[in-house]
């Protein structure tokens, strides 16, 4: 039998000195599929449970084809027709003899996965030339959907060749130089960033890391991953626990809702575990782990970890030579934020191991939390459970950040506490009142243009951090018209015009703290258009102190009236009822068609 790989091992050869040591350690790859449209989508890697089952190249009595095996093996190629339909299409039976052979490929693939874990490096190789052979065998026959089957066979095929010797190579004991220490432009740039304007945050995020690292390290040490990836909360989250992104990623290891769920982080009313930092570790390391299996380095790993699989996929497959598939090859395709977070790692793990050759004299990290678990069967306010332990108010949310109600759930719970309060809670927890969550009911608020956070809570008869703990805004200056907000369920309370202004004239008024101009105009009976053209104001936000000149909306033309907006009141509806045209209504009231009326608002009517 002619084999072809020999040629392609001898290119993949040349590729090994810029690996660096790769971990021996081995899970079943993530498998990337693509639809007809060629749209890369990447499924959850099977449980243990659901590959136990998968068919492997096997010999007759069971067992697996060793490498003298395979190599004597005649591969039985199926004969193709030539012909076409009429459409151009290949025949069904063709395209499924193709599929079958495609499918044998990956079946070897796997095979040789198991090789490799069990040490069996020749016959791993000889399963891996076997599935090239297989897949070399399927003609392309003018699909485009083979030929992307075959080109990611290839890419698979080609990966776990460079994996095996790279793992020859290993080391036993030498995981911490497995990723590689590179110091180039794009590495001292961001160095020199933690060495100036982010120097305050690097230093409070390395005290921070001494909460967590310790716990880190060893789930790292345990899954054999390297021990740098313990620095890694300290550029996606600052070592914070309830840090969240623009993405709204959240926790230490910054995982959003979807992935978190991959890993085995439950998310429920009660209860976020992106926000536990065991469990988020867990998490982190079995993603991690299936990253590298797929990309076969760390720093493409933690790539895909912070941008996903499938947009470094999608910047392996658009280089030209599909061996240049390394993170600093496919540096330009990558997210502006990607080609930074990489980076920056590579910064911190050189300011670490040397600081003081880049300006640092690092302060004592924080010391490691110490708990032990608790069970509980009831809600109990963390509040109630400090204060009867005799502890620090907020030393059980801190200990149990994943509680978003900072309460432990109505079921079954176990709660971390101090070391040695366990029994000591379990004795006193009689004394603690069962906690009922408050009612969840509220009202959806459409944000319109002038309004303000406080106005707002001062309609529904609330603060300002009660909004934006509902919705989850870093900031009170920031919203936006036609944003959406979760307000305490309750009427808002009445804005009719409590003051209004006679027709032509006007007053100067000094802004307050609460004010908005559309509570200004509600109040006053004019419009925030108008409020805004006679002050000049190019925005919608306002100062305590300001000055303003306020006008009525506009006074009543000769042989016209007036007319008070009520609720539910449209311009189109109020022009209709009149008897006079929209077009005249907006111009005898300086209005335009996306001004907004309020209730109490006069408007004129004219003849």
């Amino acid at each position: 039998m002619m084999r072809q790989t020999p040629f392609l091992l001898g290119g993949l050869l040349l590729l090994l000195p810029v690996l660096g040591c790769q971990s021996t350690r081995s899970a079943p790859p993530i498998q990337v599929f693509y639809t007809s449209s060629e749209e890369p989508t990447t499924p959850e890697p099977a449980s243990e449970e659901e590959t136990a089952d998968v068919q492997i190249v096997e010999a007759d009595d069971g067992a697996f084809l060793t490498a003298d095996e395979i190599d004597s093996e005649d591969l039985d190629t199926p004969a193709f027709s030539e012909d076409l339909s009429d459409d151009g299409r290949m025949g069904e039976a063709d395209y499924d003899q193709i599929q079958a052979l495609l499918q044998d490929s990956l079946e070897a693939y796997e095979s040789a996965d198991i090789f490799w874990k069990q040490g069996s490096f020749e016959d791993a190789f000889a399963a891996l030339d076997h599935a090239y052979e297989l897949m070399s065998a399927a003609p392309p026959n003018g699909d485009p959907l083979i030929a992307q089957q075959k080109e990611d066979l290839r890419h698979l095929i080609s990966r776990r060749v460079i994996e095996i010797y790279a793992s020859r190579q290993t080391a036993v004991g030498d995981i911490d130089r497995s990723i590689p220490m590179v110091v180039n432009d794009y590495v001292e740039r961001e160095i020199k960033s933690f060495q100036g304007p982010e120097r305050e945050f690097f230093l409070e995020s390395y005290v921070r890391s001494g909460l967590y690292r310790p716990m880190i390290v060893e789930k790292l040490r345990e899954a054999g991953l390297p021990e740098q990836i313990s620095w890694l909360p300290l550029v996606a989250s600052g070592f914070k626990v309830r840090a969240m992104s623009r993405a709204r990623a959240l926790g230490l290891w910054q995982f959003i809702s979807s992935t978190g769920y991959r890993y085995g982080l439950e998310r429920s009313w009660w209860i976020d575990e992106r926000m536990d930092p065991e469990k988020a570790t867990a998490g982190a390391i079995g993603y991690l782990t299936d990253l590298h299996n797929l990309f076969g380095d760390w720093l493409t790993a933690l790539a895909g970890y912070n941008c996903g699989e499938g947009n470094v996929l999608r910047g392996i497959r658009s280089q030209h030579e599909g061996y240049f598939d390394q993170f600093w090859d496919i540096y330009a395709r990558l997210p502006r934020e990607t080609r930074r977070y990489v980076p920056r790692f590579l910064a911190v793990l050189q300011i670490v191991e040397d600081p003081t050759a880049y300006g640092f004299d690092l302060p004592d990290p924080l010391p490691a939390l110490e708990w032990e678990p608790t069970e509980i069967e009831r809600s109990a306010e963390l509040t109630s459970l400090d204060k009867v332990l005799g502890l620090n108010s907020g030393t059980l949310a801190a200990l149990n950040p994943e509680l978003r109600r900072k309460a432990t759930p109505t079921e079954h719970y176990s709660v971390k506490v101090p070391t040695g309060q366990s029994e000591i809670l379990l004795a006193s927890l009689d004394q603690v009142p069962e906690w009922e969550a408050p009612s969840t009911s509220y009202t959806v608020h459409r944000v319109r243009s002038g309004e303000t956070l406080s106005g707002i809570a001062g309609r529904y008869g609330t603060n300002v951090r009660t909004l934006m703990d509902m919705n989850r805004l870093r900031s009170a200056n920031r919203i936006w018209p036609g944003q959406q907000l979760q307000v305490p369920d309750g009427r808002p309370r009445a804005t009719y015009a409590s003051n209004p202004i006679p027709a032509g004239q006007e007053i100067q008024y000094t802004v307050r703290r609460g004010d908005s101009l559309w509570l200004l105009a509600s109040r006053y009976g004019t419009t925030i258009d108008r409020i805004k053209r006679d002050n000049n104001l190019t925005r919608t936000m306002l100062k305590p102190g300001q000055s303003l000149r306020i006008r009525s909306a506009s006074s009543a033309p000769s042989g016209g009236s007036n007319y008070v907006v009520r609720r539910g009141d449209t311009l189109g509806r109020i022009a209709q009822r009149q008897g006079v045209s929209l077009s005249r209504l907006l111009a005898a009231n300086g209005l335009s068609s996306r001004s907004t009326i309020y209730p109490g608002q006069r408007l004129s009517i004219p003849n």
